[in-house]
């Protein structure tokens, strides 16, 4: 069983300009998302986890119980509603924007690191970033 703490770094991309543009990202941050290459950091103390997203522009970071629904605030000024749980090896967070449309974010631990797997249920999208592990 590999543990799904630690660091990791950006690599590559699938479908993610099509997944934003499903999800309602302006065409200007999409791009720039598009193009940025975060490194992900996930730790865990006790019951309390955290995810952190590292970018040249912005540092996103969440810390939430397993379980328990926790407010997450996106750039754009939307706040989603989310609750993550523990699949197998994988944190699986469920989020609903005060559209209600629902999105779904796998961290898929893998030999050489995490795919982040991110599927907008209403359009059935789905794009996926792909981390290798740093440590």
């Amino acid at each position: 069983m590999v543990s799904i703490v630690g660091a990791y770094q950006h690599e590559s991309n699938e479908n993610l300009d099509e997944y934003f543009k499903a999800v309602g990202v302006p065409y200007i941050p999409r791009k720039m998302m598009c193009m940025s290459s975060p490194r992900l950091e996930i730790s865990n103390n006790c019951d309390k986890w955290t995810i952190r997203t590292i970018t040249m522009i912005r540092t996103a970071e969440v810390t939430f119980t397993l379980g328990e629904e926790y407010e997450e605030h996106m750039p754009a000024g939307v706040i989603l509603k989310n609750v993550t749980t523990m699949e197998g090896d994988n944190l699986v967070t469920v989020s609903v924007g005060p559209d209600n449309n629902k999105v779904v974010r796998k961290y898929e631990i893998t030999k050489d690191g995490v795919v982040l797997i991110m599927t907008h249920e209403k359009s059935g999208q789905v794009g996926k970033r792909y981390f290798k592990r740093l440590s």
